[in-house]
């Protein structure tokens, strides 16, 4: 498995999986690997000839306050899970690699889609996002690209740029990895204490409950929802909710019938996690 650093070792590394027409997937990642990475890459090395793994903690979608500084980096055993999983090549680029020119004047605009739900509360956030990905888009040239359900409005936005600016590549979806109690894997759950986490079970138990009520409409599906959040779990305090929304499966308007989305975001402690579900409405 071959480390690359710099965007000239990308681009000729990149180049030489994709010789001979070999298919190329590509992993973005922040790192801290856990087993629903490992089900990206797990997906992109049964789809393709070869996958790339990328590795870099994106500042441009931080804002002030939140956890840059913090978040976990674990890059022995993550660049350890690659190796095991057979990924070809891992990039792992430092700021100065990603943006020598220090922030960059010229960004990727998530448009209306990126100023709601995770949007609303993190301003910048999906410019950041999408940011990146177009550079690494551009630095890789892969076949496919994966990215995890758990992140759905991040899934949808980086659709929406695939098909707006025309890049050659398939986005794949793949679905939320869960503990066996429910709770959605993410790299921000090593932040919590036990008993937030038993909290932050309250999270899936609500989208579950929601889920439960779709045969009954919407306003079932979120009145349902919310009394979970608001009870709490084990007589501990109820988390601190951001949203608690249903959208369509674009997350325009929620229909009256068929496919919805139920997504959540919640503090839990001084953890923010979000979790979502895929919902029929007016179905038994």
């Amino acid at each position: 498995m071959n480390v690359l650093r710099t965007r000239a070792e990308v681009r000729s590394g990149s180049t030489a999986l994709r010789a001979h027409g070999a298919r190329l997937g590509l992993v973005p990642t922040m790192g801290a690997l856990h087993r629903g990475h490992r089900a990206l890459i797990r997906r992109a090395v049964a789809g393709n000839d070869a996958v790339l793994v990328s590795i870099f903690v994106n500042p441009l979608q931080f804002g002030a306050g939140e956890d840059l500084d913090r978040y976990p980096r674990t890059m022995e055993a993550d660049l350890a899970m690659c190796r095991a999983e057979g990924v070809a090549a891992v990039f792992v680029p430092d700021r100065a690699t990603m943006y020598p020119g220090g922030t960059p004047d010229t960004a990727v605009d998530p448009g209306p889609l990126g100023t709601i739900l995770e949007g609303r509360s993190r301003p910048g956030h999906f410019g950041g996002v999408l940011t990146v990905v177009a550079k690494l888009f551009h630095l890789v040239a892969p076949g496919a690209a994966y990215f995890g359900e758990k992140d759905f409005q991040q899934l949808t936005l980086i659709r929406a740029m695939v098909r707006d600016l025309d890049f050659d590549l398939d986005v794949v979806g793949c679905p939320t990895v869960r503990e066996p109690d429910g709770l959605a894997l993410s790299s921000r759950n090593a932040y919590l204490s036990a008993a937030d986490r038993e909290r932050a079970l309250t999270l899936s138990r609500a989208l579950l409950a929601g889920a439960g009520a779709a045969a009954d409409g919407g306003p079932a599906v979120l009145k349902r929802a919310g009394e979970v959040l608001a009870a709490g779990s084990g007589g501990l305090p109820a988390v601190d909710t951001d949203y608690l929304e249903l959208c369509g499966p674009d997350l325009g308007p929620a229909p009256q019938r068929g496919s919805a989305r139920l997504l959540v975001a919640a503090r839990v402690g001084s953890t923010r996690l979000i979790d979502n579900v895929p919902v029929t409405l007016g179905e038994e």
